[in-house]
C-alpha cells in the first residue's frame, strides 16, 4: 500500500476546502457489531500433518517451542545496525533501528508491509534470548507472500532469512501445499496475497490481508528440499517454495466477508496489524482509507494463542470486536497503541493530498475521546506500527523504494508521556 496523505487532526486547505480535523476526536463505534468467523483449521492441521509425516520437507516441529532455532543462528542475509537512510524522525525521541541488505532496499519485486518483534511475542522482550523482529513482504503482483525473521540482538551482525508464506491442503498422500497467493487458494484475497500488518503471540503469527487475519504456527517450520525451482508445492516427491530454503504453513483464519468485498463500519477492511498487551490481549486492526475516518478495531486473544471465539478452542465460531474507535486521519497505514496513545502513520497535514511519495509520513497519536495531533515526521511511506512495552518504544517501517540507493529503514523511537 504505497501513498502518501494523512490529516487526522488538523485543518487542511486543498482545491476545496476540507474540514477542520483537529477538531475530529478518536471516537468511539459499536464494536459489537464488527465479528470474524473463523474457518479452515481443521483441514489444514490434517494437511500439515500429512505432510510432515510423508517426508517432503524437513520439519523442525516442536510441540512445545517455536521452530525459530534454525533461523537464530547467525546466518542468511546480512543488514546493518542503525538507521541507514534519512528518517525525517524527531532526534529528542532517540531514533535507532536498522536496515536491510541492499538487495532488499531497493527490490521492485518484495514490498515490506508489517513489523512485529520478541516485545511482542514474549512478555520477557526476547525470544531464545534473542531480539527477534519479524517483517511481512508482498510480491509486486501478490502473487506471493514472505515473512522475514531478523536477529537484531546487541553485539552481532544483524542477520535475516526470509520464509514463504504457504497454504497447506488435501490429506493423506495427497497432501501439498501452494502460495498463499495463489489463485486456487481460499485465503487469496483479491488480487492476491497481499501481506499487510503482522503481530507475532507466543508461537503463532497472526497476518492481516483485506478481509482476513491469517494465523501461522512457529512451531512448524519447513525446510524445503532444494532452493533452484519457481515452483510451489511438492512434486515428486520433493518440496520446493520458490527459491526460498525455507516456509511456514497456515493453520487457518478469520475472516469478515469474501475476497474483494467492500470495506464497511459493520466489516472493515483489515489492513495493518498490530499487538496489544495492556490489560486484556488483543490485536488491533487498521483500514487503510484516503481521506481517514475508518476503524481502528481491538480483537480479543484467547489462552490458547487464537483469537477468542463463542466456541471451544477458538478454531471455529465467531471472534467479537471488543473495541472500535472512528480515526479522523487520511491513509492510515499502521496502528498500535500503549495502553494510553493510539498511534497512528499516515501523510503529513503539510503534505496531505499531494502526489510525492518521497515526502515524510507522520506518526500521530490520540487519546480515545481527543483529537489526534502529530508526533513526529516519519520515514516516506512508513507503514505498520508495533508497541514495545518493556522498551517504551514504538517500532515501524516503511515501504518506499529507491531502485538504485534505497529508502527502507526499520525504526523505533522513545515515545514521550
Amino acid at each position: 500500500m504505497a501513498g502518501a496523505s494523512v490529516c487526522g487532526a488538523l485543518a487542511l486547505l486543498l482545491v476545496n476546502p476540507q474540514p477542520a480535523a483537529a477538531a475530529t476526536p478518536l471516537a468511539p463505534m459499536n464494536a459489537s457489531v464488527m465479528k470474524l468467523t473463523a474457518g479452515d483449521f481443521q483441514s489444514r492441521w490434517n494437511a500439515i500433518d500429512a505432510i510432515e509425516a510423508g517426508g517432503a520437507v524437513t520439519s523442525y516441529y516442536d510441540p512445545d517451542q517455536d521452530a525459530l532455532g534454525p533461523l537464530l543462528t547467525g546466518n542468511g542475509h546480512t543488514g546493518s545496525r542503525g538507521l541507514c537512510h534519512p528518517t525525517n524522525l524527531n532526534s529528542s525521541y532517540s531514533p535507532d533501528g536498522f536496515c536491510w541488505d541492499h538487495g532488499d532496499d531497493t527490490s521492485a519485486d518484495w514490498t515490506p508491509q508489517g513489523l512485529t518483534g520478541s516485545h511482542d511475542a514474549s512478555p520477557a522482550g526476547t525470544w531464545r534470548g534473542h531480539y527477534v523482529y519479524i517483517a511481512s513482504w508482498h510480491f509486486k503482483d501478490n502473487t506471493f507472500a514472505r515473512i522475514t525473521v531478523v536477529d537484531n540482538s546487541p553485539g552481532a551482525p544483524t542477520t535475516y532469512n526470509h520464509i514463504m508464506l504457504v497454504d497447506p491442503y488435501g490429506s493423506g498422500g495427497s497432501a501439498n501445499f501452494r502460495a498463499v497467493g495463489d489463485p486456487s487458494s481460499p485465503a487469496s484475497p483479491a488480487p492476491g496475497g497481499h501481506a499487510d500488518g503482522i503481530s507475532w503471540y507466543g508461537n503463532k503469527l497472526f497476518l492481516a490481508t483485506g478481509h482476513q487475519i491469517q494465523v501461522y504456527d512457529l512451531r512448524h517450520l519447513w525446510k524445503m528440499s532444494g532452493n533452484t525451482s519457481a515452483s510451489v508445492g511438492i512434486q515428486n516427491g520433493a518440496s520446493s517454495a520458490r527459491y526460498f530454503n525455507y516456509a511456514l504453513p497456515m493453520i487457518g483464519m478469520y475472516s469478515n466477508g469474501k475476497p474483494g468485498d467492500g470495506c464497511t463500519d459493520t466489516n472493515p477492511c483489515l489492513t495493518s496489524l498490530s499487538l496489544d498487551r495492556t490489560g486484556a490481549d488483543g490485536l488491533v486492526t487498521s483500514e487503510f482509507n484516503a481521506t481517514g475516518g475508518r476503524p481502528v478495531v481491538r480483537w480479543p486473544l484467547s489462552s490458547n494463542g487464537l483469537l477468542e471465539t463463542d466456541t471451544a478452542g477458538n478454531s471455529t465460531g465467531t471472534v467479537t470486536a471488543t473495541a472500535a474507535y472512528r480515526v479522523p486521519v487520511w491513509k492510515v497505514q499502521g496502528a498500535a497503541t500503549d495502553g494510553t496513545y493510539y498511534y497512528f502513520s499516515g501523510e503529513c497535514p503539510d503534505y496531505a493530498g499531494g502526489t510525492d511519495a518521497d515526502v515524510p509520513y507522520c506518526v500521530h497519536r490520540a487519546k480515545p475521546g481527543e483529537a489526534p495531533h502529530v508526533l513526529t515526521e516519519a520515514p516516506p511511506l512508513t507503514q505498520n506500527l508495533s508497541w514495545s512495552p518493556l522498551a517504551g518504544r514504538l517500532w515501524g517501517l516503511n515501504e518506499r523504494a529507491n531502485y538504485t540507493s534505497g529508502k527502507r529503514v526499520v525504526f523505533s523511537v522513545h515515545t514521550p508521556s
